[in-house]
């Protein structure tokens, strides 16, 4: 038990002076106390492939972190006070048992990227609709069976919904502002699902739909293909 006291203790040190602490794999089953004294000087955590069944709230106060990592442990609920992290760029939470983010999320405005992958999610989090700097939201691998009807507002370049059970898209999905790739695959797909205006009026120049209840190659003969792939010629480099 001391050893591995001294040896939280010589990481906290470490990142007093790097401003970075990783924990990952250290069998943890709650982040230790001595950690909180680094709520103002931290810019990364990484406390993945852990056994953490919550992330104190405490964590709220780490003002100055823009990275924080907890993919691949027991989390069933996230906290309120996680919203306090205003700095916070990219949050890491797949792997986990989560089935919902709470409403205050919506106050993390710098937030750019959103591992949700590989938990239990039933709908779609819509706080998420309401940050406009997300570039990537990954919802892959979980229960989702559709997405909401104003799903318009969501700012993100980047969603990846694979592995779900959506059944359609909602209309309003062309509609987002920035969104230029959505990753589909391995849903429940029929190819009405991708309307001639969805390929025609939406800014999305990559459109990944295999293994959902269609072939590939019948996108080529609907209207509004060429569109599209004009799109994705275009920006072919820039994603691949």
């Amino acid at each position: 038990m001391g050893n591995n006291v001294d040896t939280m203790a010589a990481h906290v040190e470490t990142a007093k002076k790097t401003r970075v602490l990783n924990c990952s794999g250290r069998k943890l089953k709650e982040v230790p106390v001595v950690v909180l004294s680094l709520a103002t000087t931290v810019r990364t955590i990484d406390l993945s492939r852990n056994r953490l069944s919550k992330i104190p709230p405490a964590l709220g106060r780490f003002t100055e972190l823009k990275q924080l990592n907890v993919e691949r442990n027991e989390i069933d609920q996230l906290a309120n006070e996680m919203c306090g992290m205003k700095k916070l760029e990219s949050l890491q939470l797949g792997f986990n048992r989560i089935r919902e983010i709470p409403k205050s999320f919506s106050q993390l405005k710098n937030l750019k990227s959103v591992y949700l992958q590989s938990n239990d999610f039933r709908s779609f989090p819509m706080c998420l609709c309401e940050l406009k700097q997300l570039d990537v939201v990954d919802l892959s691998e979980n229960k989702i069976r559709e997405l909401p009807q104003d799903i318009e507002k969501l700012q993100c370049i980047e969603l990846n919904m694979n592995a779900n059970q959506l059944s359609s898209l909602p209309v309003s999905l062309s509609s987002c502002p920035r969104l230029k790739v959505l990753r589909v695959e391995e849903n429940l797909l029929e190819l009405s699902s991708i309307t001639s205006d969805f390929l025609k009026s939406s800014q999305i120049c990559v459109l990944a739909v295999d293994g959902n209840l269609f072939r590939t190659k019948e996108l080529n003969d609907k209207d509004g293909y060429d569109e599209y792939m004009e799109r994705f010629t275009a920006n072919k480099k820039k994603f691949f």
